[in-house]
């Protein structure tokens, strides 16, 4: 399938190279790596690949950096990240479009997720000048304690490809606002939009040095090789936890700071006193956005017994009228997954469920044909020994658990070694109070399906990762403390 014209304009604006110091340059071996749209297979643009050696040089350029950076007024970094923001929401059609093109999301999220992704740039812009310092007696009453706080220095960021802008975004903005320069690693499977948002950057006023891009096949090389550099000062990721873990290994040689978005395991309780339209709708926005390949996708849906038919009813007749197909084409509702693996694995984890039991509502397998395409599903009877119990689906598959009491509910929500985001549907608040408290998980939404905000810090407990991104916290992941005593 060819591009159209206006898909071949877009990519043709977008860089091919490396972003080191403020030129965009080839690899040092010439190297190129082929992105792919997943809808069709088709190679829609060839980029460098860099190698270690590139990733140094970034890392040089981002030391050479941050004196500077760091010394930049708060106020002139607020007003380029407005002029970003403002310029990302200006060219949001031509970052939908270029995100489904390289992702598969359909072009309606990916307009959505440019608007969420923006946020970062619009928050941290203002949050850029109201970091506080403070200033006490000591309490002998012989001296002045005055506590500051410093940008960390250079930054390593990490981003997964589910959502090639909003995770750059929530990255770089923070670090920017807070003094710190930042050499980043998009994935290899999306680095495009990542790259066009570097060219965004520089129009909007960032210094030479300041944000690096190395794009690589040669992941693992290229982090070993910036961990164990004594510069580096923070490493922030987004990506599954076994990756984190390696990745947290590394970091503790040189004791970098680090923040860690892994995996998630999400449950979506639904109480017999739910609004049931509502939970429906919740559920289809916590479950489907971006196919299904979100760690906050809800992956265990925990239903009352005394709804679960009607509710896995209602679920199976909305799922299977959704549309299938090309994300950059408007209308469709579902996507391409991101590759051929992501098919496979995701027809396994239904293929297990039903030999442990469970009975497919809706869809159950894989669309033949181009692209990466699998049918929006809804399996219900999910028994404790399926694998999607305690797997990330990644796909389009909801899955039906049944539950008698709350506190069955609470043990089925919390048996698992991530944390990252609960979803609870009742209408008993002194209930929903109880699952704040009782539910292992960093963020919850109630009655909702969506909680994440530029404005609220976003993160997880477990083996969901550490630290926070977005909200009040999100700028202090990248600044250190620094205490001063003045004597009398």
């Amino acid at each position: 399938m060819a591009l159209n014209a206006n898909e071949q304009a877009l990519l043709d604006r977008v860089e091919t190279g490396l972003s080191i110091g403020g030129t965009w340059q080839p690899s040092t071996t010439g190297a190129t790596l082929d992105v792919h749209d997943p809808a069709t297979g088709e190679v829609i643009k060839t980029i460098a690949d860099a190698t270690v050696e590139d990733a140094v040089r970034a890392l040089d350029a981002a030391v050479a950096a941050q004196a500077s950076w760091g010394a930049t007024p708060t106020r002139e970094r607020s007003n380029i990240l407005r002029r970003a923001f403002d310029l990302l929401i200006e060219r949001k059609e031509d970052f939908a479009l270029l995100m489904s093109m390289e992702m598969g999301k359909p072009i309606a999220e990916a307009r959505g997720e440019v608007v969420y992704g923006g946020e970062f740039l619009r928050w941290f812009s203002e949050e850029a000048v109201r970091v506080r310092g403070d200033y006490r007696q000591t309490p002998e009453g012989n001296g002045n304690m005055v506590v500051s706080h410093l940008p960390v220095g250079p930054t390593y960021f990490i981003t997964p490809w589910n959502f090639p802008l909003a995770m750059a975004t929530r990255k770089i903005a923070p670090a920017l606002a807070a003094g710190c320069t930042v050499v980043i690693k998009p994935a290899q499977l999306t680095p495009l939009t990542t790259i066009f948002f570097a060219q965004l950057l520089e129009e909007a006023g960032v210094p030479a040095g300041v944000v690096n891009v190395v794009q690589t096949s040669k992941s693992g090389a290229q982090s070993s090789a910036l961990l164990s550099d004594t510069r580096l000062r923070k490493l922030s990721c987004t990506g599954s936890t076994p990756v984190g873990v390696k990745l947290l290994e590394a970091s503790a040689q040189n004791v970098l700071r680090t923040s860690m978005e892994l995996g998630g395991n999400a449950p979506f309780i639904v109480f017999e006193d739910a609004d049931l339209d509502r939970a429906v709708d919740g559920v289809l926005l916590a479950k489907f956005r971006n196919i299904g390949q979100a760690c906050t996708a809800a992956n265990r849906i925990i239903v009352h017994e005394s709804v679960a038919d009607e509710f896995a009813r209602r679920v199976g007749e909305r799922v299977s009228a959704m549309t299938v197909g090309r994300g950059a084409e408007e209308g469709n509702d579902i996507g391409a997954l991101i590759d051929d693996k992501a098919v496979a694995n995701t027809a396994r984890l239904v293929a297990d469920a039903v030999a442990n039991g469970a009975n497919i509502v809706t869809g159950g397998e894989a669309i033949d044909g181009v692209g990466n395409f699998f049918q929006p599903t809804v399996i219900d009877g999910i028994t404790p020994q399926a694998a999607i119990m305690r797997e990330e689906i990644f796909g389009p598959v909801l899955g039906i658990i049944r539950f008698s009491t709350e506190d069955e509910a609470v043990e089925i929500a919390n048996n698992t070694e991530y944390g990252l985001i609960s979803y609870v549907f009742t209408e008993n608040i002194h209930r929903g109070h109880r699952m704040i408290d009782k539910l292992e998980s960093g963020m919850m939404g109630l009655n909702t399906g969506i909680a994440s905000n530029a404005a609220a810090p976003f993160g997880g407990v477990k083996q969901s990762g550490l630290g926070r991104e977005g909200g009040f916290e999100g700028i202090h992941e990248f600044l250190s403390t620094k205490y001063t005593l003045l004597p009398r």
